[in-house]
């Protein structure tokens, strides 16, 4: 696998973290790919090494994760902040019209890009979608509270028993170890990603029913397996694929099947 190249640039919360694979000739639109969280553009490294034969791919990390500069503590970072983030990236590197692809977090963060700059997105692709009824959304709050840091190590404990609960078919250990270490590269703000994703929730069925590009969402067997079909009802133009034999891990143990479905979604 070819690495993809990394550079920093700088954004207004510092500088951001990204991945870029450029392809002998570039051919279709760029496309951004934007990570789960508490994770990073990391877990796209080989699935971009499929994708990028033929267009320029990139995978930021969003303030706070991988290697990004974090936000301030307060006010509370917002989905609408990392796309903000996001496009600042996408400036400094001259891309201009793109193809997103969003990962859970990263599903609300590319709906959230294109209401920002509907002008610059040319298709959607959504791996997993989160829309909460009032009883779920209070759950998940009180699911992802951050656990205070022990000697016992209980934070690391329970991360690592969250990667095993969920793993997908073919995730190997060093696969699950990678997951664990990202999780962990967050510090103490670990889980604003997930608490910027349910405030989000609010605003998700507005901007997604707003939206006139073409969504494609490939729904893997994890952990919203049963609500993802709910954003079919919001979607202008787009469709739900539902994909039983995916699950987490799915970029790295179903590389080129992924890559196939998304190269489909994004055709002309």
């Amino acid at each position: 696998m070819a690495e993809p190249s990394r550079l920093f640039v700088d954004i207004d919360y510092g500088q951001m973290h990204l991945r870029i694979s450029k392809p002998p000739k570039n051919v279709h639109f760029p496309l951004v790919c934007l990570h789960m969280s508490p994770k990073s553009g990391r877990f796209f490294a080989r699935f971009m090494d499929e994708m990028s034969r033929d267009r320029i791919v990139v995978a930021p990390d969003y303030p706070g994760m991988g290697e990004s500069d974090p936000p301030p503590a307060e006010p509370p970072v917002t989905i609408q902040d990392y796309a903000r983030s996001v496009w600042q990236a996408l400036d400094t590197l001259g891309l201009d019209q793109v193809d997103l692809l969003g990962h859970h977090t990263g599903s609300m963060v590319a709906a959230e890009m294109a209401n920002q700059q509907p002008k610059r997105v040319h298709r959607i692709v959504m791996i997993s979608a989160l829309v909460l009824n009032p009883e779920e959304q209070k759950a998940f709050d009180e699911h992802y509270q951050p656990v205070p840091l022990d000697e016992a190590g209980t934070r690391f404990q329970k991360m690592w028993e969250a990667i095993k609960f969920h793993k997908g078919p073919g995730m190997t250990l060093e696969m699950m170890a990678t997951s664990l270490a990202e999780s962990m590269r967050g510090g103490e703000a670990y889980e604003w990603g997930h608490r910027a994703a349910f405030a989000y929730n609010r605003f998700f069925p507005s901007v997604v029913s707003s939206l006139s590009q073409q969504i494609t969402v490939l729904n893997p067997n994890d952990d919203l397996y049963e609500i993802t079909p709910r954003v079919l009802d919001l979607l202008k133009n787009g469709c739900v694929v539902d994909k039983p034999a995916w699950g987490h891990g799915l970029f790295d143990t179903a590389t080129v099947e992924v890559a196939a479905e998304v190269r489909d979604a994004l055709k002309p």
